[in-house]
């Protein structure tokens, strides 16, 4: 019997990758409620509150992003859930940054592609966060 062993990734995120990208979860979904709160009471500081939690959450989806991309390129072997990880969180802060455009119209303008976009990007953030915080190993012993 054969024993196949692949080398694991030095994808178990440290603990500032782990806090930057666990952080992306409760601003997205911050984000979310907000606008939430906005479409049912049209109260305009509640788009303002969605806008600078998305902010937050780019900003630390991009670290996180930043930090998973020197990870990739330190791998010996570039396939499975670490490539998987990268794209989902390249993903999520690609919409989110359209989200945050999206944010920066005017007023009511922001409804509904504005509500609909945070439903997609806090999804995904709590799949990424998942997948990210999860092990990582792509191989092992078989």
């Amino acid at each position: 019997m054969t024993v196949t062993t692949h080398p694991d990734y030095r994808y178990r995120p440290g603990p500032l990758h782990a806090m930057l990208l666990a952080g992306t979860v409760p601003l997205f979904l911050g984000a979310l409620l907000s606008d939430i709160a906005y479409y049912n009471s049209f109260q305009i500081q509640w788009a303002n509150f969605a806008a600078w939690l998305i902010a937050g959450g780019l900003l630390f989806a991009g670290l996180a992003l930043l930090f998973a991309l020197g990870n990739l390129i330190g791998a010996q072997r570039k396939a499975g859930r670490p490539v998987l990880y990268f794209l989902l969180l390249l993903v999520t802060w690609v919409i989110g940054l359209i989200n945050a455009f999206e944010h920066a119209k005017d007023a009511w303008a922001v409804m509904p592609t504005g509500l609909v976009l945070s439903v997609v990007v806090a999804v995904l953030a709590v799949i990424t966060a998942w997948l990210g915080l999860s092990n990582l190993r792509s191989g092992g012993e078989r």
